[in-house]
């Protein structure tokens, strides 16, 4: 019988991060934990998104340590993945080649500034999900 949660490799953790664009971005600032939802994109090793001018990007000039978390849910499998590294703005001319990569925003709002997290530790755990209730409720 398989396990109910697995540890993910380093490689299925990229993978998961590939295949998703949206997950949550948690940073300090003025000793203050903040966690925000972002899109991003896997480029070269790194987590790319963009951010307006506010508390974000403040805590990335800041320097330290962020970490961002994604989930992927299925009717039988959840999996989740922790990054921790350190996040910097990136320089105008890399920062403009960035517009080839898969960032989709969802809301409108004017993003000038674009920042890549460059990991330095990474896990991720793959869970057989068990809803009990699922079989307790109709479905619709």
């Amino acid at each position: 019988m398989p396990t109910d949660v697995a540890s993910l490799t380093r490689e299925e953790c990229w993978e998961l991060l590939k295949r998703e664009e949206f997950g949550r971005l948690a940073y300090t600032l003025d000793g203050e934990a903040a966690i925000v939802p972002i899109n991003y994109a896997v480029d070269d090793g790194r987590l790319v998104f963009r951010t307006a001018q506010g508390s974000k990007l403040s805590a990335v000039l800041r320097g330290g340590t962020v970490a961002f978390e994604i989930d992927d849910i299925g009717s039988e499998w959840a999996s989740s993945v922790i990054v921790r590294g350190s996040a910097a703005e990136l320089p105008e001319e890399e920062a403009r080649w960035a517009d080839q990569l898969r960032l989709r925003p969802w809301i409108r709002s004017e993003k000038q500034h674009v920042v890549a997290i460059t990991p330095s530790e990474m896990s991720g755990l793959r869970f057989r999900m068990h809803r009990p209730w699922m079989s307790i409720y109709p479905q619709d």
